[in-house]
């Protein structure tokens, strides 16, 4: 078997390789893939690697400018499904992503390795929004924008459907389950430091879960999701201050390679508690900004707010963090991860007034 015939799989699941390191193999099968397109290449830059997934981005500069080659790491229906969505957003609704570069046959993709390959405009200039209450009103603006601007994508022949839209309630009952496991493994590991606190934390925050899934069905959920994946759109997954910036004419989004359907306001969610982790406590003048800039470009119904009010009450900050514990739990239970569980109890208690005050001051898309 030649280089060229290799399968793209992950190389450095140790992480002793370095950051930036790439096999000759994929550097060999880059050259190939770069003969497939009406450019000449005069350098290249590996921007970021994963390395432990098998994906990979350069930066490449080119005769005809500055562009992005890009290894996607997941399986090819499920990177068809995400570049057809780049397309869609670019020439059907002139949104500000990257437009995707054909090549010599007029492909979107290279298939290679058994990963999809593409290359897409490189913007410049692009640079991350203030760290500040004006620049999330930014990105929430942006993000709104593009789940308006997402609804109507139909994936293309061969992609898998990627879609979120019905998952809620099994996430939910996940997190449930998972929380009380870490309970069984604090306790089989007590004498590691992290373990009693673990002990002190967990039942209020499986008891907040258990909450927060019993609204969930008791809510307007499952008549929302009957219309279905088209007519809700895309959510980024992975949308934050690196993925959306601002560049010519406006806000950016980047980095697409996630998307899948779901209710738009899941990537709200994640935007804002974010937002309140890196500010160290919950703030509404914070909250009410990013909701009513994002309200500018995708209207919050009464309906929507309700679910990210419940998606609010999930754990979502201690699950996140505390979630290894189950893979390693003799390095995951140590000192440092004592300390960002108490600082994750000091950040809850100040989420809880917070929703309160947003659920009796927001309505029809504004703060009363």
């Amino acid at each position: 078997m030649t280089s060229l015939e290799q399968l793209i799989t992950p190389w450095d699941l140790d992480e002793t390789l370095g950051d930036l390191y790439v096999p000759p193999f994929i550097e060999e099968m880059a050259q190939q893939v770069i003969k497939q397109y009406n450019f000449n290449v005069s350098s290249m830059e590996v921007i970021t690697t994963k390395a432990d997934k098998g994906g990979l981005i350069w930066k490449i500069n080119t005769n005809k400018g500055p562009k992005s080659l890009k290894i996607l790491h997941r399986k090819p229906s499920r990177s068809l499904f995400s570049i057809g969505a780049q397309e869609y957003l670019v020439h059907e609704k002139k949104a500000r992503i990257p437009a995707i570069v054909k090549t010599k046959s007029g492909s979107n993709i290279v298939e290679m390795g058994g990963k999809i390959w593409f290359v897409a405009d490189w913007i410049e200039p692009l640079y991350p929004v203030s760290a500040d209450i004006e620049g999330a009103k930014l990105l929430s603006n942006a993000i709104g924008e593009f789940h308006q601007l997402s609804k109507g994508y139909v994936p293309p022949k061969g992609a898998e459907n990627a879609s979120r839209l019905l998952r809620w309630p099994n996430a939910y009952k996940k997190v449930v389950r998972k929380i009380s496991w870490f309970r069984n493994v604090a306790n089989l590991y007590s004498e590691l430091p992290t373990s009693k606190t673990i002990l002190n934390t967990v039942d209020m925050f499986e008891e907040q879960a258990k909450k927060a899934l019993t609204m969930l069905e008791q809510s307007s959920y499952q008549q929302m999701v009957t219309k279905g994946n088209k007519e809700w759109g895309l959510v980024h997954q992975d949308y934050g201050w690196s993925n959306g910036q601002m560049g010519p004419g406006g806000m950016w989004i980047i980095d697409l390679d996630g998307v899948a359907y779901d209710l738009p306001i899941r990537d709200l969610r994640k935007l804002i508690s974010g937002s309140m982790d890196d500010l160290g406590r919950w703030d509404i003048n914070w909250i009410v900004g990013m909701l009513e800039a994002y309200n500018e470009a995708h209207p919050i119904t009464d309906e929507l707010f309700e679910i990210l009010l419940i998606d609010f009450s999930l754990p979502n900050l201690y699950y996140k963090n505390v979630k290894d514990m189950l893979f390693e739990p003799t390095i995951a239970l140590n000192s440092e991860l004592d300390s960002v569980v108490q600082r994750i109890v000091e950040i809850d208690k100040t989420k809880w007034p917070i929703l309160e005050q947003l659920r009796k001051e927001w309505r029809g898309g504004k703060r009363k």
